[in-house]
């Protein structure tokens, strides 16, 4: 299926860097998929501020953390040693009528990128969760904006997580044994507010 899904790691980027790598594959949406949806090292790029800003552009911005950020309220989402499993939080309802939502703005062809905090997607739910769910089990394939005018697909990524032992070139290709993924570290003690890279 031909995907029109994109994801976008802010960092410490500058609005206009933002904007320019978003132009460079003509985004008509920014979905905001940070659960806390602000950054003490990009104050720019808080909530309030980045909806005033993408109200100047011709990109429109939602919110969509509190269905699929990458820190659930759900503490069934929590493997034994605090880290968030995301073949748990895939099964949760709130988060599958949000990536339905991605799904059926693919179907319209929008042109929509997804966006956190993280810059490098192998280290961001944006692949190991988001990705992982729209390639294994809707066959459709996110890709990852890393500059203007350069992406890397989710195979790739996937590729890159597994150290190659998942190959979709290989002749044993299969969708079905893309494997699951957990959070780069532990949550589970962490205060509310922590800056989103999973």
């Amino acid at each position: 299926m031909l995907s029109t899904l994109y994801s976008i790691g802010h960092g410490h980027k500058t609005a206009e860097e933002l904007i320019k790598e978003l132009h460079s594959f003509s985004i008509q949406f920014l979905i905001d998929v940070r659960s806390s949806p602000f950054s003490k090292w990009a104050p720019h790029f808080n909530r309030g501020a980045i909806e005033q800003l993408f109200k100047n552009t011709d990109i429109r911005y939602y919110y969509m953390g509190d269905c699929i950020g990458g820190r659930p309220l759900n503490d069934d989402c929590y493997d034994e040693n605090g880290f968030f499993d995301y073949q748990k939080m895939a099964e949760v309802p709130v988060f599958k009528n949000g990536l339905q939502r991605l799904i059926d703005a693919n179907t319209g062809g929008y042109k929509v990128a997804i966006m956190c905090s993280e810059s490098d997607p192998s280290q961001c739910h944006r692949s190991k969760l988001i990705g992982r769910e729209l390639l294994s089990e809707h066959s459709i394939e996110m890709y990852h904006i890393i500059a203007p005018n350069k992406i890397k697909s989710e195979e790739d990524i996937i590729t890159e997580l597994t150290n190659g032992a998942w190959d979709p070139h290989s002749l044993f290709f299969d969708n079905d044994k893309i494997p699951y993924f957990k959070s780069r570290k532990a949550y589970k003690s962490e205060p509310e507010f922590v800056e989103e890279y999973d």
